[in-house]
């Protein structure tokens, strides 16, 4: 029988295992009102300057990690696709630090899913990391508290910080990887705002965050 154990773990995001070493995480995108443009630290994605934003609980990403000792590299699928490349080059590095958190060598499998147009403005970078963050630590055995979660999505994706923590959110830009992460300021219901999303187009943007970040010093 495998393990099943739901959690509320923090607002706005929910996990369970599927099993000893695989688990389902999901979380939401956000949309900030004041935004970071520019990196400290590129590497760590440490932001020139904090941001303040609020989570969209009707838009979700989902996402299984199954650490498996046969397979020989790691695997990501995203909306039923095989994706490899720099997309998948991202997802391990983010494994890499869960493994080494962990210490396994296991490589694994990635499914997730949008319920939204991908890499197309709507911070679907956030929302998949937060999940991946979630769902890899808890498939390795970890129990990682909130600013270790924030800490670890925003290796993937600097926006992801802000998709740990519930409701209102604020990114501490700090200057070093353990002073750089997102807390809540305000539960969900604390102020009436509404964040209208008419998609209408699913095509991918041509400039993603990471390159407008690399030139917004210039």
């Amino acid at each position: 029988m495998p393990l099943t154990l739901q959690s509320d773990y923090m607002p706005g995001l929910w996990w369970y295992h599927r099993s000893m070493t695989t688990a389902t995480a999901q979380a939401h995108p956000n949309i900030a009102f004041i935004k970071y443009w520019g990196n400290r630290d590129s590497g760590l994605r440490i932001p020139l300057n904090g941001s303040i934003s609020m989570n969209l609980d009707g838009l979700t990403t989902r996402t299984t990690v199954s650490f498996q000792p046969s397979l020989p590299f790691d695997e990501l699928i995203i909306n039923g696709h095989e994706v490899t490349g720099a997309g998948l080059e991202r997802v391990s590095h983010i494994l890499d630090l869960i493994r080494g958190m962990a210490n396994i060598k296991d490589r694994a499998e990635v499914m997730t899913e949008n319920n939204f147009p991908s890499s197309a403005g709507i911070a679907s970078s956030a929302s998949a990391f937060a999940a991946l963050a979630l769902a890899g630590s808890k498939a390795a055995g970890l129990d990682l508290g909130e600013p270790e979660l924030s800490r670890l999505a925003r290796r993937g994706s600097g926006s992801a910080a802000r998709s740990i923590p519930g409701g209102f959110v604020e990114w501490q830009a700090g200057s070093t990887d353990e002073d750089s992460f997102a807390i809540s300021i305000a539960p969900p219901n604390h102020w009436g705002l509404v964040d209208l999303i008419a998609v209408v187009s699913a095509a991918h943007k041509k400039t993603g965050s990471t390159e407008g970040h690399a030139v917004a010093p210039t």
